[in-house]
């Protein structure tokens, strides 16, 4: 793997994201990797945790945004339409996968990373962490299961106000929101991690995927529906005028001036 670093620890597989040179951007080779990552950590009957953290100041911008100029410059949108299937692919695996999945984050968390931390068990952030659904800011809507988690989460109306402002979401705020199981100080990190296996490496492995399953029945077995929309959705959000002006505004550093087309 070129752009992950995946390892075991005993019985906790850690999936590492070790793109910081773009932020943990997420582009198509990177997805891939994660949902293959996933997959092994699934199918291992020696992994009994999985932890996702990510190197470098930030946990990721969400969509690599220099691979989403390109394809702007290129109109290359079946590009863009697959890392959107991709990451809506991470977080419903993070969901199905019959072991609790842990997300360590610092620094932003934008965009499908935010809605990916949503998606584990237990997200442990430290208190320089910023939850932002950055879509809007270029013609977007939320991806990875956004809404459809976040909603369920937080409520329908907090999560159309996040995703519509785009504003961002500290670590205080989102722990008192539930989004977040533990706020520390960076270096407390780890300790707050080992302190949540310790207590998780006394209960049962049935008794987690029983309840993992329970919450997939109860909450989320119409993903498959919600994802073919999400997809279409941002297909053809992605093929209009005000995303190629957001994507190109991010890239000069200046504001997008919407039209509507």
């Amino acid at each position: 793997m070129e752009h992950i670093i995946y390892q075991l620890e005993e019985d906790l597989a850690i999936l590492t994201l070790n793109r910081p040179e773009v932020a943990n951007g997420f582009h198509i080779p990177m997805c891939e990797e994660i949902l293959e990552a996933l997959t092994l950590a699934e199918e291992d009957p020696a992994v009994h945790f999985v932890l996702i953290n990510a190197n470098g100041k930030v946990f990721s911008v969400g969509g690599d945004l220099v691979e989403m100029k390109r394809a702007v410059d290129e109109d290359d949108i079946p590009s863009l339409t697959k890392i959107a299937e991709l990451v809506n692919t991470i977080s419903y695996k993070i969901k199905q996968i019959a072991k609790p999945v842990l997300m360590e984050v610092d620094g932003a968390v934008a965009g499908a990373a935010a809605n990916m931390a949503v998606a584990a068990d237990f997200c442990l952030a430290t208190d320089k962490a910023k939850f932002i659904q950055a879509f809007v800011g270029v013609g977007l809507a939320p991806d990875a299961g956004g809404i459809h988690l976040l909603s369920r989460s937080i409520g329908v109306t907090r999560a159309a106000q996040l995703a519509m402002t785009g504003e961002a979401l500290n670590a205080e705020k989102a722990l008192e929101w539930g989004l977040v199981y533990r706020v520390s100080e960076a270096d407390k990190l780890e300790k707050t991690r080992e302190q949540l296996l310790k207590k998780l490496r006394r209960g049962s492995s049935n008794s987690y995927a029983a309840i993992k399953k329970l919450v997939w029945e109860s909450q989320f077995k119409d993903w498959q529906s919600y994802a073919t929309l999400e997809l279409n959705l941002q297909e053809s959000l992605a093929k209009t005028e005000d995303f190629k002006e957001g994507v190109r505004a991010h890239s000069e550093k200046r504001r997008p001036k919407f039209t509507g087309k």
